[in-house]
């Protein structure tokens, strides 16, 4: 799977405003590539020892990196600025409102790296950008599926056209149940094994249910009816009656759904006249939340059934 693409400008338009940054120079780079989702602190780069230097990280100045640019002489000080930059380096970041030499800014605009300050003290920085480019560098999908929140079990219907998944969506929002994206979901994976879940910015808050054609959900159920985004927890597809040759009528065999190669638990819900499907799909969710707490129904009546055929001792 190709990794992310993000240069200075897109981190800058997602998160300047909640890093508070400020643009001090090198706007003409601003296009640069992000290369490592993390970021770096470059004191031994600067001092000149360069074998280890993340260079394709984002660079994060403190109070020591910030001491040693201002210990050293003008000559010095552009060599060594222009080292760092010519390094191949997307950025530098000025934490504290840390003003940095203006040597070092006249050779950040001469080699176009970006060069930007916040107020945040450095670790509380490091910590926030670290978190940003986490999201920014997460592996992403899309599946064609609606997905809901059911007590805090992120749930996602699959199912062909037609079967009846907008119907069992609304009958769950009818219920007090959260939408979280309707018929194509975006999925990233976080940690390397949490499947989050959002919709389309352009759709959200919005469902098609056929016949009736678009609604807005938040409008018609209220603000609690919405959730940006939620954990997948269980996939649950809708399959006509009589194409499921074959109905697990008792549990013990379960089935996974794979998604960015994680493994999501899969039930199949035949369809047909008569039966609540939005029921089914709430007990569906309900189950798998007693099957992350540890309680299995189907192990736990198989191991009695097999308690009390066995012989007596």
């Amino acid at each position: 799977m190709p990794a992310p693409k993000v240069t200075v400008e897109d981190f800058s338009a997602r998160h300047g405003e909640a890093l508070q940054l400020k643009l001090l120079a090198g706007k003409g780079g601003l296009k640069r590539l992000i290369a490592e989702g993390a970021v770096n602190r470059p004191g031994l780069a600067l001092a000149g020892f360069t074998r280890y230097f993340a260079a394709k990280r984002i660079q994060v100045f403190g109070f020591a990196e910030n001491h040693y640019l201002h210990s050293i002489s003008g000559r010095l000080l552009r060599a060594r600025a222009h080292r760092f930059f010519a390094s191949g380096v997307p950025c530098a970041v000025f934490a504290r409102s840390i003003n940095p030499p203006e040597a070092f800014l006249e050779e950040a605009d001469k080699l176009k790296v970006p060069i930007f300050k916040c107020p945040l003290i450095t670790m509380r920085f490091v910590n926030h950008a670290t978190i940003f480019l986490e999201e920014d560098f997460a592996p992403t999908c899309t599946e064609h599926g609606s997905m809901v929140d059911i007590q805090g079990i992120g749930v996602m219907l699959r199912g062909g056209s037609g079967i009846g998944k907008s119907e069992c969506v609304l009958s769950l929002l009818e219920r007090g149940y959260s939408l979280v994206a309707d018929d194509v979901t975006k999925l990233r994976l976080m940690n390397g094994s949490d499947l989050v879940g959002t919709s389309s910015e352009i759709t959200r808050n919005h469902m098609e249910v056929r016949g009736i054609g678009i609604i807005n959900v938040m409008a018609m159920f209220g603000v609690g009816a919405i959730r940006l985004e939620k954990v997948l927890n269980i996939v649950v597809s809708l399959e006509d009656w009589e194409k499921v040759a074959d109905v697990d009528r008792l549990g013990l065999d379960r089935e996974f759904y794979e998604i960015l190669g994680i493994k999501v638990p899969h039930v199949t819900i035949p369809v047909r006249p008569g039966r609540d499907i939005s029921r089914l799909v709430e007990v569906a969710a309900l189950d798998q939340k007693l099957k992350s707490m540890g309680s299995n129904a189907a192990l736990e009546l198989n191991r009695r059934l097999i308690q009390k055929m066995a012989p007596p001792p």
